[in-house]
């Protein structure tokens, strides 16, 4: 059981872990967090409402049916041995399969969504694609090839040279796109969000996926969805390839699979795409990938997402908190000329700078309610509510949000628009 107190837990950041985490977290009142449930978190006496999460907790937090299943795994096979058949992992992936877009029959289970692009990396590379194509201010993490793939020199300089034949292209652009494949041609891998969380919650023009699979198609690249933060409900819809109804060589997932629970993403490929590695089960590997634990978190997910029909449900809110926030927003801020768009529970709030976005997510959080930034547009809070909120979370959100919109709104009388994309 922990004893520590906040001071006591920030001392020890300071010393062995982040001390600019440690100073973040004093900005912000300097809680810890001690238990969770649903959309609640509780920090000491405080109690908050999260709709941050960075677009982990769908099924919200320690959903009971996912935690009953790994408690149920631990006892019976936390960690497997790597040299026997192991039972979980089956059952994950035929849960997985179950519910993947058409025509992606093979899963590869990893630890984390940046392990499952650089296992995409490498089944590009196993197919001949030497190159890779990615979106300006796209998100796929921050190891070597995935921060390759992510194009944001802040980011990137630090630990350059990254890798090379990477080219970035303007999201939405099918221009831009056809140009960059001309020149690569059949050794190209491009590698799509369907919407662009961390960019400020960028949803493309209609049909920009679908053109973008038919052009791959057509220059014979590989096209691979990135559905880490999108996937398993997050838009509304199981994938947001099934938005445009993209068929992909790859779809990356992670994230919403672990139920919020325990840490595990994978990638869903096809039959081709995969053929060298089902052929030799050594050629990529990872310890701790498919652990019993995780498997059991990532089936039963998958379970409650369609028992409790929670996709829909995604759907539903994400649509009434949109629509609510764009409407409080008007009436208590109007001059802030605030933007309100997304898909499901992706939401972004852009506003007319990096300061006046971070002052309504610090006024939302003295209101305990949590919300994120976003990583590629300081100027956009970003909402990733869980699909199992109740009317009453729903009522704490919309209070919260009018108050903290009244507050920055009168903080900021005249704003100077200053867009951060």
């Amino acid at each position: 059981m922990n004893t520590l107190d906040s001071k006591q837990v920030a001392e020890i950041y300071r010393k062995h872990l982040s001390t600019g985490r440690a100073w973040l977290a004093e900005l912000t009142g300097g809680h810890i967090e001690t238990t969770s449930s649903g959309a609640r978190v509780q920090a000491e006496d405080v109690e908050y409402l999260d709709c941050g999460g960075y677009g982990v907790f769908i099924l919200g937090h320690r959903h009971p049916r996912v935690v009953d299943a790994v408690i149920a795994q631990i006892h019976r096979n936390p960690m497997a041995t790597r040299l026997l058949l192991e039972p979980t992992a089956a059952v994950a992936a035929q849960a997985l399969i179950g519910v993947a877009p058409h025509g992606l029959t093979r899963a590869h289970f990893v630890n984390s969504g940046a392990e499952a692009v650089e296992a995409a990396i490498k089944f590009a590379r196993a197919q001949g694609r030497t190159h890779l194509i990615s979106a300006i201010n796209g998100y796929h993490g921050k190891t070597m090839g995935a921060l390759s793939l992510t194009a944001r020199s802040m980011y990137q300089d630090p630990f350059t040279p990254l890798l090379p034949n990477v080219a970035h292209v303007p999201y939405g652009d099918t221009s831009a796109l056809v140009q960059a494949l001309a020149a690569i041609g059949g050794r190209a891998c491009v590698v799509l969000e369907p919407v662009q969380g961390e960019a400020g919650v960028v949803v493309p023009p209609d049909g920009y996926l679908r053109e973008a699979a038919r052009l791959c198609r057509e220059h014979g690249a590989l096209f691979v969805l990135d559905e880490v933060q999108t996937g398993l409900g997050r838009l509304g819809h199981w994938w947001g390839a099934d938005r445009e109804g993209v068929t992909a060589d790859m779809v990356l997932v992670g994230k919403n699979l672990s139920g919020g629970v325990i840490p595990v993403a994978a990638v869903l490929a096809t039959e081709e795409v995969y053929a060298p590695f089902a052929a030799d089960p050594l050629l990529h590997t990872s310890t701790f990938a498919a652990s019993p634990v995780a498997m059991a978190a990532a089936a039963t997910s998958i379970e409650v997402l369609r028992d409790e029909q929670l996709i829909a449900r995604a759907e539903h809110l994400g649509g009434l908190i949109t629509c609510t926030l764009r409407n409080l927003l008007q009436e208590h801020a109007p001059h802030l000329g605030a933007e309100v768009r997304g898909a499901g529970l992706l939401i972004g709030v852009e506003l007319p700078s990096p300061h006046v976005a971070g002052d309504l997510v610090l006024e939302l959080q003295n209101r305990h309610v949590l919300v994120n930034h976003s990583l590629n547009a300081s100027g956009v809070l970003r909402l990733t509510p869980p699909a199992v909120m109740t009317d009453a979370d729903l009522d704490w959100l919309f209070t919260a949000f009018t108050a903290a919109a009244r507050a920055v709104g009168d903080r900021h009388p005249v704003v100077t628009a200053e867009r951060t994309f």
